[in-house]
């Protein structure tokens, strides 16, 4: 049977919808009353996993889900051992760097060499600035990010941002985009070769659903 990792929090509505198009259901998992992390789908064809978005590539990589769906900062921040195959086209984010509104710094390059920038994306974060050969020291924080400038601990943060209302209810703005990101269906990459389950069979269904091609 075809398992399929879900993330849970913003993408799963989504995530779900575009797996009803192709005719596999886990519309349980939207059921407030629901505790079940695994469930099979009504026509028996699939099974859905519930997990932690930080989670999908690893249930993925590991081979205990052939399909996922995940956002491509967790990719980016993770670099999981997966084939990436479909950008789903939902789920619109960027990864930004801000600071507070009435600090000095304008631009990336203004802040200044060894200052401190807070992240739970300490990864991407660490990539972008050795990038720009600017030396800052990376402070992980996997709560309120933005709570960094607020204090006093560090100069900006990094963080993903969707609609920015967060940052500015905190007196925050951005400064710099690393990246957009989107939802992207990842396949476990031996899966992926021996067209387990018909697995290719329904990763085009799901790309011309997310290209807007009617299916046939």
């Amino acid at each position: 049977m075809l398992t399929i990792a879900l993330p849970k929090g913003e993408l799963l509505k989504n995530s779900i919808r575009i797996l009803q198009d192709v005719g596999l259901d886990f519309s349980a998992f939207l059921d407030s009353s629901n505790r079940q992390l695994q469930i099979s789908d009504s026509s028996g064809k699939a099974k859905g996993l519930l997990v932690r978005a930080q989670d999908v590539p690893v249930y993925v990589e590991y081979g205990q889900a052939q399909l996922g769906i995940v956002g491509y900062d967790v990719l980016r921040e993770k670099k999981p051992q997966v084939a990436h195959l479909v950008d789903l086209e939902f789920g619109h984010c960027r990864m930004s760097v801000a600071v507070k509104q009435e600090s000095a710094y304008r631009s990336v390059l203004e802040l200044p060499p060894h200052g401190r920038v807070a992240s739970k994306y300490v990864n991407s974060a660490r990539e972008y600035f050795h990038g720009l050969d600017l030396p800052v020291e990376i402070v992980p924080l996997y709560g309120s990010v933005e709570l960094g400038p607020i204090t006093g601990m560090s100069e900006a943060i990094v963080d993903l941002v969707s609609t920015g209302r967060t940052l500015r209810e905190n007196g925050l703005v951005e400064i710099e985009t690393l990246y957009q990101s989107t939802a992207r269906l990842i396949a476990h990459p031996l899966s992926y070769r021996l067209n387990a389950d018909d697995l290719l069979g329904l990763i085009e269904k799901l790309r011309a659903i997310a290209l807007g091609v009617p299916c046939a």
